[in-house]
C-alpha cells in the first residue's frame, strides 16, 4: 500500500490541497498536546535527575542530561505516541467509516484511486509534520527543564544553557530527526491499512481504530530500539 502511494506521486492528478489540509490537521492540530508533553517531560526530567547528579557533585550537568534525553529518545518517541493516539486513530476511523459507507467503492467506480487520493496525502503530511513536531517538543522540553532548574533548584541560567549547548552534537540532531521520519511512516502505513481493512459496520470501525493505535504504538517502540542501536553503529557513538 505504501509503495502504491509513493508511486502515485509521480502521476497526475496530484492532490496538493488534500495534503495541505492533512498537514494542518496533523501538525497544527497537534501543537497543543505536543507542547504540553514536551514542556512537562523536560520539567520532570530535571526533578528526577537533579538530586542524583547533586549526589556526585555534577548538578551543573543537568541541562546536558535533559537535552540529551529529549533529543535522542524521549522527544521522538513521546511525540510519535501522542500523534499515534490523536492522528492515527482519526485516520483509521475516517477511512474505516468511508469503507463502511461504501464511499471507497464509489471512488473506484468513478475512476479515482483511493490509495492516491486518501493514503498518499496523509502519509506525506505525517512525514513532514512529525519531524517538525518533534523539534518543537524538544525545544519546549528543554524550556521546561530550564524553568524547573532555575525555579526549583536555583541553577544559574547560564550554567544550564551552557550545558545544553555543549552536550548536543550533530549526531544527536541527526538521530533525533531520522527517528520521526521512520515513526511517521509506521503510523501512516498502519493507520491507513487498518482503516481500509475495516469490515463489520460501525462496530468494525471501532475495532480498526483500536488495532491501529495499539499496533502502531508497539511497532514504534520496537523500531526505536533497533534505530537506536543502528544509529550508534552508523554514527560511531557506541
Amino acid at each position: 500500500m505504501a509503495a502504491r502511494a509513493a508511486s502515485g506521486l509521480l502521476k497526475r492528478p496530484r492532490y496538493f490541497p488534500e495534503t495541505i489540509a492533512q498537514m494542518d490537521a496533523i501538525g497544527v492540530g497537534s501543537l497543543t498536546i505536543i507542547i504540553l508533553t514536551g514542556f512537562f517531560t523536560g520539567g520532570v526530567l530535571t526533578v528526577q535527575t537533579f538530586p542524583t547528579l547533586k549526589t556526585y557533585g555534577a548538578q551543573s550537568q543537568t541541562g546536558y542530561l535533559v537535552a540529551i534525553s529529549l533529543v535522542r529518545e524521549l522527544g521522538p518517541v513521546l511525540c510519535a505516541l501522542m500523534v499515534t493516539g490523536r492522528v492515527g486513530s482519526a485516520i483509521s476511523a475516517e477511512l474505516g467509516s468511508m469503507v463502511v459507507s461504501q464511499q471507497i467503492d464509489a471512488m473506484r467506480a468513478l475512476g479515482t484511486d483511493p490509495i492516491r487520493k486518501l493514503v498518499a496525502p496523509r502519509m506525506i503530511a505525517l512525514l513532514i509534520s512529525l519531524p517538525l513536531l518533534t523539534v518543537i517538543a524538544d525545544m519546549f522540553g528543554i524550556l521546561g527543564g530550564w524553568v524547573t532548574a532555575i525555579g526549583l533548584y536555583s541553577i544559574p541560567s547560564s550554567v544550564f544553557v551552557s550545558a545544553v549547548r555543549d552536550g548536543i552534537t550533530t549526531d544527536d540532531l541527526i538521530g533525533g530527526l531520522l527517528k520521526p521520519l521512520v515513526f511517521a511512516f509506521i503510523i501512516g502505513a498502519v493507520a491507513c491499512s487498518q482503516g481500509l481493512r475495516t469490515e463489520g459496520g460501525t462496530v468494525g470501525v471501532g475495532r480498526s481504530t483500536t488495532r491501529a493505535v495499539v499496533t502502531a504504538s508497539i511497532i514504534v517502540i520496537i523500531a526505536d530500539y533497533f534505530l537506536a542501536k543502528a544509529l550508534q553503529v552508523i554514527l560511531g557513538t557506541t
